[in-house]
């Protein structure tokens, strides 16, 4: 997939006019060629939309959504946030914002109901219910899921550790301890973080049990992983789309819960009455003062 350009450019002398045409918009505009559709393309760079498809067949795929598939997951780790916002303003234009990000978000959640293996997903759960310390990180905007899942997993586990550092020596610093029986949970998704690659790396050399939560069996996280969970990821300007990944965040902390019910119910009457003594939360219809 990575090497995609590669082979444009190499089987270039043996393309026909108008697949010349596609080939070398390719290379120059891969990032906007990526979210146009075949009769897009074809009208950008006056081919048929026929033509179009008989390049990506040429290419060795089975259509051109196949080609547009490979594109975008070889451009989302390479894109620059000014990229990003040239693009979702394109794919976006001058229609309804609201409803046109909230559609995708659906999608990515649908995507990744279809996508993410049960079994992956059961066995992550049981690695992390026998696991004696556990820790957890995410970089940069997915330390925003990372840190929502260790708020939680505190109220369950007696020992979790969400791993935050703003130099690698200071992140192996705090997973200096990890060993045998432990969990490590790595999150990242594109623009893939080299602290948590190299972290699910550490973790697994040490003997840890591995989760990844990422977005592809392509992603650099994945050959470090003993369990892969895929959540479908998009980027949204310059931001990032975490809805179907926090979903799955909440999968995980509702199936915990419930195999360890007895204990967390125990857990959460002993903070209610923390709550109630110490006044955390506001009170009937909110004119308390």
């Amino acid at each position: 997939m990575t090497d995609i350009l590669t082979k444009i450019e190499t089987m270039m002398p043996g393309f026909s006019k108008g697949q010349k045409l596609i080939a070398n918009y390719m290379l120059e505009h891969y990032d906007k060629a990526a979210y146009m559709t075949a009769s897009k393309l074809g009208a950008v760079v006056k081919v048929s939309e026929s033509t179009v498809v008989r390049f990506a067949n040429e290419l060795g795929f089975d259509g051109y959504p196949e080609l547009q598939r490979s594109l975008q997951e070889l451009i989302r780790t390479k894109l620059t946030s000014v990229q990003r916002i040239e693009i979702t303003n394109d794919r976006i234009g001058d229609g309804e914002v609201l409803a046109k990000i909230l559609t995708g978000d659906i999608e990515k959640i649908r995507g990744t109901l279809e996508g993410l293996d049960p079994g992956a997903f059961d066995a992550a759960v049981d690695a992390i219910l026998s696991a004696k310390h556990i820790y957890i990180s995410g970089m940069r905007s997915a330390s925003l899921l990372s840190g929502f899942l260790g708020y939680y997993f505190s109220l369950m586990f007696p020992d979790v550790r969400t791993v935050q550092a703003t130099s690698s020596s200071e992140m192996f610093e705090q997973l200096f301890r990890i060993d045998k029986g432990d969990v490590f949970i790595g999150i990242s998704f594109p623009r893939y973080s080299k602290r948590i690659i190299n972290a699910i790396d550490y973790a697994k050399a040490r003997g840890a049990v591995t989760v990844a939560l990422t977005d592809s069996e392509a992603s650099p996280l994945a050959a470090g992983a003993d369990h892969l969970l895929i959540a479908r990821s998009d980027m949204a300007s310059f931001v990032d789309s975490y809805v179907a990944p926090l979903s799955v965040i909440n999968a995980l902390i509702v199936a915990i819960s419930r195999k360890k019910q007895e204990e967390v119910s125990e857990t959460f009457e002993k903070l209610e009455a923390v709550w109630e003594e110490y006044d955390v939360y506001a009170k009937g219809n909110g004119k308390n003062g």
